[in-house]
């Protein structure tokens, strides 16, 4: 194992001097809410589509599909495929809509089509989630990389050092600060991971053939059969499209990138760009984690195997490049994460849209919340770190979590008669029913017996299907919804409709993008 030497801990220490620096030099315009929060909803698409990915790329990307592919092959891949198609998704729909209605958080909509407590339901569950899930994920998988690169880094005192830094920038430049040091961190993970994906097929002599015979059957297949325990084909058809679109379409810390943009159009490009860079995972880590179970010793956990790919193979200097790439892409979900936490706090619970605060205590205040969230993160991985498996933790989470949400942001967008009180049974109905499912898989992994529910990712689609006949069922059965609460709310054909021309227009962008992803599913079948 190649240790860290002179030139690598350099690379990393001038990596954190330049994002604090960004983040103390933006926070100088942090002095509004709206300019803390959205970035004074001025952000062009070249900061949306780096961002997007930079804050993505972490826990569940980074270290999780990394160790997934590792263990059970590179169909876990389909997570960032998905993504790909559903921001093409998020362009067409979600992005017009929100867009319209001038939002400043995503539970907001949800307000003005069923009311206020569908609104704050929404917006606690989404905390939660982001600080719970995605903000001590991350904090979790910089420690597992601190202490795989640089064996005898103490646990807890790790996490707290992590959360402080990612913190630090985002409480002092808000999202701005978040976005800018996102795309400096895109850069930087991105030529990191190739340059490691290169150092791993030539290992292999760069033969396709060398490096199939030299894993399991079917490690570098990305269609598995249905009774598959990794990730089947059923999930990956009914499962995987519900977790996305949540994830991609209706998340504040994902979608406020959207809603900070300065034009629809930037917006949509923005989205464009992310989704062309969410097809390079499967080559910068899925790929390289599948095969480096035959150039590793066998890992007892499977999420240090990108770490351990980078310490083996890479020489000085650019292990320090590539740890910098790692360190950054977990602090912009940290980051990010915060970030919209605070921004859920301030405007869905505390309402300082329509306080007459002055823009200066609006920020002091988000700052204050987002201190409050950095211990939680800091501390919530000493849990994390009894789950079998980082991805594991993250998307069973989202699939008992997610479909009932997913329900009634569908519902809400395209079907007029959808009313209030259909949405808070879906949210009851759905959050009960996935507490049963998880209370009773937990029992039965407890007890040692076979578990007969189908994959996760299979229930999370039936259990979305469950979700949308109850939420019709009951608005059927009550009074249909306002006017005013239709007004803007729904999508409408016009929000199709592009501004741009030829390449510039996303419909072509997201056509072309929508075939590449063929393309790669049936070559690697």
């Amino acid at each position: 194992m190649t240790a860290l030497q002179t030139p690598d801990l350099v690379i990393i220490a001038l990596y954190a001097i330049v994002i604090l620096i960004i983040g103390i030099a933006v926070s100088r315009k942090a002095t509004s809410g709206e300019e803390f929060f959205l970035a004074g909803r001025s952000l062009g698409w070249l900061a949306i589509g780096f961002s997007l990915f930079a804050s993505n790329i972490s826990s569940t990307t980074l270290i999780g599909v990394a160790g997934a592919a590792y263990s059970s092959g590179i169909s876990v891949a389909h997570y960032e495929l998905w993504a790909a198609l559903l921001l093409v998704i998020m362009a067409l729909v979600t992005i017009p809509v929100f867009l319209r209605n001038r939002l400043t958080t995503i539970p907001e909509y949800l307000e003005r089509r069923f009311g206020p407590v569908a609104q704050r339901y929404v917006s606690a569950l989404t905390i939660f989630l982001s600080v719970f899930v995605d903000t001590a994920g991350s904090v979790y998988a910089g420690v597992i990389v601190l202490q795989t690169l640089v064996p005898g880094i103490p646990f807890l005192p790790a996490c707290i050092g992590l959360a402080l830094f990612a913190g630090a920038y985002t409480m002092a430049g808000g999202l701005r600060g978040v976005v800018y040091t996102d795309v400096l961190q895109a850069i930087v993970l991105i030529v990191g991971s190739l340059v490691l994906s290169y150092e791993v097929f030539a290992r292999f002599d760069f033969s396709w053939a060398a490096a199939t015979a030299a894993v399991p059957a079917d490690h570098l297949s990305l269609i598995r059969p249905a009774d598959d325990p990794a990730l089947p084909w059923t999930g990956v058809v009914i499962g995987l499209p519900i977790l996305g679109f949540y994830y991609w379409a209706t998340n504040q810390y994902i979608m406020q990138r959207a809603l900070g943009a300065r034009s629809l159009d930037q917006a949509r490009k923005g989205a464009m760009l992310a989704a062309a860079l969410k097809i390079l995972p499967l080559f910068m880590m899925a790929i390289p984690a599948a095969m480096a179970i035959s150039l590793l010793p066998p890992l007892q956990n499977s999420d240090q195997v990108f770490p351990m790919l980078v310490s083996h193979f890479l020489p000085v200097g650019l292990t320090g490049l590539v740890l910098s790439g790692l360190l950054a892409a977990i602090m912009s979900t940290i980051d990010s994460t915060l970030n919209s936490s605070a921004t859920l706090v301030m405007y869905d619970f505390m309402g300082a849209k329509d306080r007459d605060w002055s823009p200066a205590r609006t920020v002091r205040i988000g700052r204050v919340v987002t201190a409050v969230f950095i211990i939680a993160a800091a501390l919530w991985p000493l849990v994390i770190r009894d789950f079998p498996g980082l991805f594991s933790y993250i998307q069973q989470v989202f699939s008992y979590a997610v479909p009932p949400v997913v329900a009634i942001f569908l519902l809400g967008m395209f079907w007029r008669r959808m009313n209030g009180a259909g949405a808070l049974a879906t949210l009851v109905f759905g959050h009960a029913l996935g507490l049963i499912l998880l209370v009773t898989r937990s029992g039965l992994a407890k007890a040692g017996v076979v578990d007969p529910l189908p994959h996760f990712t299979v229930v999370a689609g039936i259990t979305t299907a469950l979700c949308v006949a109850v939420g019709m069922g009951v608005s059927l059965m009550t009074a249909p919804p306002a006017a005013a609460q239709l007004d803007g709310t729904l999508w409408r054909r016009s929000d199709a409709a592009s501004d741009s021309t030829l390449l510039g227009d996303y419909r072509l962008q997201g056509a072309a993008i929508v075939a590449v992803v063929a393309v790669i599913v049936w070559v690697f079948r």
